[in-house]
C-alpha cells in the first residue's frame, strides 16, 4: 500500500473506496492541517511550475485557488475579503502585467 501521507481533497476517500481499493486516513487538527495546507501550496506550486501545456497550467492554477480558499477560511475570512485585499494592494503598488524586472536601487 503506496503512503502519501499528505492532504486530499474532500472526496478522495469516497472515490477510493467506490473503486473497491482500502485506504487509512485521519482528520486533522488546527496545527496539521495548516501545516498540510502550507505544504499542499508548495507541491502545488511546484507542479504549475513544472506544467508543461496551458491546460496543466490553469488546471494547477485551479489547485492553488483551491487552497487559497482553504487557507482564507482557516483564517476566518472570506475569499472576498482576500480579493479586495489584493485589489487595494493593486491600487497602490500595481500587479504585475508590465513585467518590470527590479536590478538595482542606488542608495
Amino acid at each position: 500500500m503506496p503512503i502519501y501521507n499528505k492532504l486530499v481533497r474532500d472526496k478522495i476517500p469516497e472515490i477510493i473506496k467506490n473503486s473497491g481499493k482500502n485506504f487509512i486516513m485521519k482528520i486533522l487538527n488546527d496545527d496539521e492541517y495548516i501545516k498540510a495546507l502550507q505544504q499542499k501550496s508548495y507541491e502545488e506550486l511546484e507542479e504549475f511550475i513544472h506544467s508543461k501545456t496551458i491546460e496543466q497550467s490553469i488546471e494547477e492554477l485551479a489547485d492553488m485557488l483551491e487552497i487559497i480558499h482553504a487557507l482564507a477560511d482557516y483564517h476566518g475570512v472570506s475569499f472576498d475579503y482576500i480579493d479586495e485585499c489584493r485589489k487595494k494592494k493593486l491600487q497602490e503598488r500595481g500587479g504585475f502585467k508590465k513585467r518590470i524586472c527590479l536590478i538595482k536601487v542606488d542608495h
